[in-house]
């Protein structure tokens, strides 16, 4: 059975690992990837990587565009398994957690949580407000799981490569789905 996931990709630095979770959902023949990435996010994608925007675009199986609230993406009736905003960045996350749906990425989020599907936010910021603290309170609060991209050093990452698999391990492991991108604690 496939299974249809939403990626969206925010405006905030760490966009190497919504880069990396499509590679790996790339992989998986049993994944269809509907990608939502944001203006900003394809300005970041040119100034933190050597992909260009329409590389990245090119690994979806689907691809919107962030004012596309026709996309089926946008309605609860379209199925899908979930949603991971990778970087969630502070405005995404703000919009999420006060329900206000200016962008597919807004609205795919409100989507998961008022279905009951699952939502993974990646939120890569330092230091935190007490706003952007209580903001993701409230996604918790509304069903979301918080993610923050910091990488687990138990297996000894020997490269950023490896630290960038971890994060995209962990989010995998919310999604139930299976994967070997890093040793787990034994």
């Amino acid at each position: 059975m496939k299974h249809e996931l939403v990626v969206g990709i925010s405006g905030a630095s760490g966009v190497i690992y919504g880069i990396r979770l499509l590679e790996v959902l790339k992989e998986n023949k049993d994944i269809t990837v509907h990608l939502v990435v944001s203006e900003p996010a394809k300005q970041i994608i040119g100034i933190e990587t050597d992909y260009s925007a329409t590389d990245v675009e090119a690994m979806a199986d689907h691809l919107w565009n962030e004012q596309e609230f026709t996309a089926p993406i946008a309605s609860g009736s379209h199925k899908t398994t979930g949603m991971v905003v990778v970087p969630c960045s502070m405005k995404t996350l703000a919009g999420i957690a006060n329900g206000f749906s200016d962008t597919l990425i807004g609205r795919s989020a409100d989507i998961c949580l008022k279905e009951d599907r699952r939502l993974v936010l990646v939120p890569r910021e330092t230091p935190l407000s007490l706003i952007d603290l209580e903001n993701m309170v409230k996604v918790r609060q509304a069903g979301a799981a918080v993610l923050p991209a910091c990488p687990g050093f138990y297996p000894k990452p020997q490269s950023v490569d490896e630290m960038i698999n971890f994060v995209v391990g962990r989010v995998l492991d919310l999604l139930d789905i299976e994967h070997r991108l890093y040793r787990r604690w034994e």
